[in-house]
């Protein structure tokens, strides 16, 4: 069977090139007799992929010495719990913007931990926009302002950061690497690889160095602190190998193609050639708001559920999959993130317009 064009959220599509050099690598990696699942987290090779990983990392995303990156696990929903706990005193005041699925069950986490404050909450436009935020209305105690950069269920993005004095913490999972993320405008990001990055396994946190010297509260499991991790190199327990190593070859593949500046100039021209192509079609209806739509995730739905089921059909047999949209939103959704090939929008876009063609016939 021929490769499909995968459109799912996450785990998604990785550029051929690169699954062709860790198949070739798949037995015997640089010469070293053994696979890079069977290779020792302590041994010089290893150590070199992490050491080759975070500065390419560093480089493509212009990381600021004073951030640390660390290679953790637990996916994106541990960092729900780990942030307040590092960042915030039990029993503490943290900001939310709740724009989301998954900005919610971040704040339903922190407030486990404290008194997270819901500063907006989209839940009322159906996380269809993003609520304007007032920076005066945020509690001045706050420890933090949490939000989730780009929201995959629903297809927005920040488009421009919320202006505000408190440190800022971004979930950027599904847009990290797609689009230009200023560092030095965060005190701390983290991000799933499965969508951008590589497979799934790998969580990237990227935190201002000063962050790292809080006295946290004795119930913290060691497993859950940053400094912890960071003295150790990422390397307190046995990492996720080899999503570190396949992240790395990702990173090289983003530096190649021109950088992510470069990237998110094809990501943008592509998404936006979809978005019209689905508005040019009057049984199409994106649901994002224009202003906040993402270039990574375009949700949209049908007239009918019959004829959602008919085009999902159709994309299948020519050769798409995991078009279906988040289950509590229906529809559809296209994740075109960096690893889809141009040529998977470009026969979206032409299904869109045949299936048009198709009902009006």
């Amino acid at each position: 069977m021929e490769r499909v064009y995968n459109f799912s959220a996450g785990p998604s599509m990785m550029p051929l090139e690169i699954l062709e050099t860790a198949q070739k690598e798949m037995l015997n990696y640089s010469g070293t007799g053994s696979s890079i699942m069977e290779m020792s987290h302590r041994s010089k090779p290893f150590q070199a992929v992490v050491d080759n990983a975070e500065a390419t990392l560093r480089r493509i995303m212009e990381i600021p010495d004073d951030y640390t990156v660390l290679f953790l696990q637990g996916g994106a929903s541990t960092q729900f719990s780990m942030v307040p706990m590092n960042l915030a005193q039990r029993g503490q005041t943290t900001a939310y913007a709740v724009t989301g699925v998954f900005g919610k069950k971040a704040w339903e986490e922190a407030g486990r931990w404290g008194n997270a404050v819901a500063v907006i909450n989209g839940k009322d436009n159906e996380f269809t926009a993003i609520p304007k935020l007032d920076a005066d209305s945020l509690p001045r105690d706050a420890a933090y302002l949490h939000i989730t950069g780009n929201n995959t269920v629903y297809g927005t993005t920040w488009n421009t950061l919320p202006q505000t004095e408190l440190p800022l913490v971004a979930d950027w999972s599904s847009a990290i690497l797609g689009k230009v993320i200023d560092v030095r405008k965060h005190a701390l990001i983290y991000a799933g690889a499965q969508k951008n990055m590589g497979p799934a396994g790998l969580t990237i946190v990227i935190i201002k160095k000063e962050l790292l010297d809080r006295q946290l509260d004795n119930v913290v499991p060691t497993m859950l602190r940053y400094n912890i991790h960071a003295e150790k190199g990422s390397m307190y327990n046995t990492p996720p190998c080899y999503s570190i190593y396949m992240a790395g070859l990702m990173f090289d593949w983003v530096n190649r193609q021109g950088g992510v500046a470069a990237l998110e100039a094809r990501n943008a021209e592509r998404a936006g050639r979809l978005y019209a192509a689905l508005e040019e079609c009057k049984l199409f209806h994106p649901l994002a708001a224009e202003k906040d739509r993402s270039i990574m995730n375009v949700t949209f739905k049908l007239d009918t559920e019959e004829m959602t089921a008919d085009f999902l059909k159709m994309a299948q047999n020519r050769g798409m999959i995991s078009l279906k949209g988040y289950r509590t939103v229906g529809g559809c959704r296209a994740s075109i993130y960096n690893g889809m090939p141009n040529e998977g929008v470009q026969l979206l876009i032409d299904t869109v317009h045949d299936f048009e063609m198709g009902k009006r016939d």
